[in-house]
C-alpha cells in the first residue's frame, strides 16, 4: 500500500465510523465471470496469533481444495488477507482497504471480537456481507428488525455467553465448589463472559463472588490472582484467550493455590495444555468441536491433517478448522446461490434453513431470516496428561442434549 494512500483511509473510516450512513443498497462487487474475492483479518503477529495463523492457513488450505475441485460454479476464490495486530483500529483501517482498494465479495472469517466490532459498521454500510467472524459474540449474529442491514451478519460459532454459562454450570455442579469467581478480559468479550457468570450463579441461587478484570495485551496476572486467592476462590473462569489464560494458570502455580479453572472457546484449543504444560492439567473447558490431534486422527480428518502438514510443513490444529470451515460453509452457500452470484442472492441462500455438516463432529450448520447464528450446541472437555479429553457432546446451558 502506498504510504500517501494510509492517511487517506484512515480519514475515510475515521468519517465513516462517525457518520455511520444509513444503507441504501446491498452491494455486489469482487465478482467476475472467473473469480470471487474474499477478505479477512487476522492477528498474525501479535497476542491472539496462536489464532491467527493457523485459522489462515485453513482458510487458505480450503480454498485450494474447492479450487482445485473446479471452484464456486465455475468462479475460483482469491482471498485478501492482512494482520490486524488484534489492534481495532488497525482492524478499521485494514477494513476501509480491503472494501475501496481490494472490492471484495464480502469480510468472511475476520477474527476477534474488539477487531470486529470497530469496523463492521464499514461493513454494513458498504452494503456488504460479514460472514462467520472468528468470535462467538452476540453482536456478530444478532439482528434489529429496524436495521435491514443487520441481515448481512452471519456466524457460526457457539457464542461466548453461552459455552462459558454451560462450563460454569457444569463445573459447579460436578465439583460443588463454594466461591466461583471469574477473571476476564475487559472489553466486549469479556462482557460476554461476565453476563453469563452473572446470570448462571443467578440461576443457581449462588451469591457472585470475585470478579476480576485485564485489559487485553496483559502479561502480569499477579494481581488478579492474588486477590482471587485471598478472597477464597475455589472455582475460577476464565474469561480469556491463550496467552492470557497460561499467564494466570502460571501465576497461580507459582503462589501455590489449585482453584478449579474452566475456560470458554477462545482457550479450548490444544496450544493451551501444550503452552501451560503443568500448570493446566485438569482444567474444564467448552468449545465448538471435540479437539483432534495428528496422530489420532482418522477419516476426512486424518486428509485434513495430511493436507494441512502439505501444505504448511507443521500439524494442523482446532484454530486451523474455524478458517477451513468458513470458507466451506461459504463456498456451500454460494453455490446454492447459484451462478448469478450477488450478495442478496448469498443472503437468501444462506436463510433457507439448507444445512452444513463440517468433517470435526461440529454441530448441523443452518441459518433463517429470523436467526443469523448457524449453531449453539457445544462440547465439553477436560485436560488430561497434556491432551483435551471429550467428556460430553452437543451440550447447552439451557437443555442438556
Amino acid at each position: 500500500m502506498k504510504s500517501s494512500t494510509l492517511p487517506m483511509l484512515a480519514a475515510a473510516a475515521l468519517i465513516g465510523l462517525g457518520a455511520q450512513p444509513a444503507l441504501a443498497q446491498f452491494k455486489t462487487q469482487g465478482v467476475t465471470d472467473n473469480e470471487i474475492v474474499i477478505g479477512t483479518h487476522m492477528d498474525l503477529s501479535g497476542p491472539l496469533k496462536a489464532w491467527g495463523v493457523p485459522a489462515t492457513n485453513g482458510m487458505k488450505l480450503a480454498i485450494a481444495q474447492i479450487n482445485d475441485d473446479g471452484g464456486i460454479n465455475g468462479r475460483k476464490i482469491r482471498l485478501v488477507n492482512e494482520d490486524d495486530g488484534y489492534d481495532p483500529k488497525k482492524a478499521v483501517l485494514i477494513t476501509q482497504k480491503l472494501i475501496e482498494l481490494d472490492k471484495v465479495f464480502a469480510i468472511v472469517s475476520a477474527m476477534g471480537s474488539a477487531t470486529t466490532l470497530a469496523p463492521m459498521p464499514l461493513v454494513q454500510s458498504a452494503g456488504l456481507l460479514h460472514l462467520f467472524p472468528i468470535t462467538a459474540a452476540e453482536f456478530t449474529f444478532k439482528m434489529d428488525p429496524a436495521k435491514p442491514e443487520d441481515r448481512l451478519k452471519f456466524n457460526m460459532f457457539s457464542p461466548y455467553y453461552d459455552t462459558m454459562r454451560l462450563g460454569i454450570k457444569y463445573v459447579i455442579e460436578k465439583t460443588q465448589p463454594k466461591k466461583p469467581c471469574i477473571v476476564y478480559q475487559d472489553d466486549e468479550m469479556g462482557k460476554n463472559f461476565t453476563d453469563a457468570y452473572t446470570d448462571q450463579l443467578k440461576a443457581m441461587n449462588i451469591p457472585s463472588a470475585t470478579m476480576v478484570s485485564f485489559k487485553r495485551g496483559a502479561t502480569d496476572f499477579n494481581s488478579q490472582v492474588a486477590r482471587m486467592k485471598a478472597d477464597g476462590c475455589d472455582m475460577v473462569a476464565l474469561g480469556s484467550v491463550v496467552r492470557e489464560s497460561v499467564g494466570i494458570t502460571t501465576a497461580a502455580q507459582k503462589l501455590g493455590w489449585k482453584p478449579t479453572f474452566v475456560v470458554s472457546s477462545p482457550s479450548y484449543v490444544p496450544d493451551f495444555p501444550q503452552l501451560g504444560k503443568e500448570t493446566t492439567e485438569g482444567i474444564y473447558g467448552v468449545g465448538q468441536t471435540e479437539i483432534f490431534y495428528a496422530d489420532t486422527a482418522t477419516g476426512e480428518v486424518k486428509k485434513f491433517v495430511e493436507d494441512y502438514k502439505k501444505m504448511f510443513g507443521i500439524d494442523a490444529n482446532q484454530q486451523s478448522t474455524a478458517g477451513y470451515n468458513g470458507v466451506m460453509v461459504f463456498a456451500h452457500f454460494a453455490k446454492k446461490a447459484g451462478k448469478a452470484l450477488t450478495t442478496e442472492s448469498l443472503m437468501t441462500a444462506l436463510e433457507s434453513g439448507e444445512t452444513f455438516d463440517d468433517i470435526f463432529g461440529g454441530a448441523p450448520i443452518s441459518f433463517s431470516k429470523d436467526n443469523h447464528l448457524g449453531v449453539s450446541a457445544a462440547v465439553i472437555g477436560q485436560i488430561k496428561d497434556g491432551r483435551w479429553t471429550t467428556i460430553a457432546k452437543n451440550q447447552s446451558y439451557k437443555t442438556e442434549k
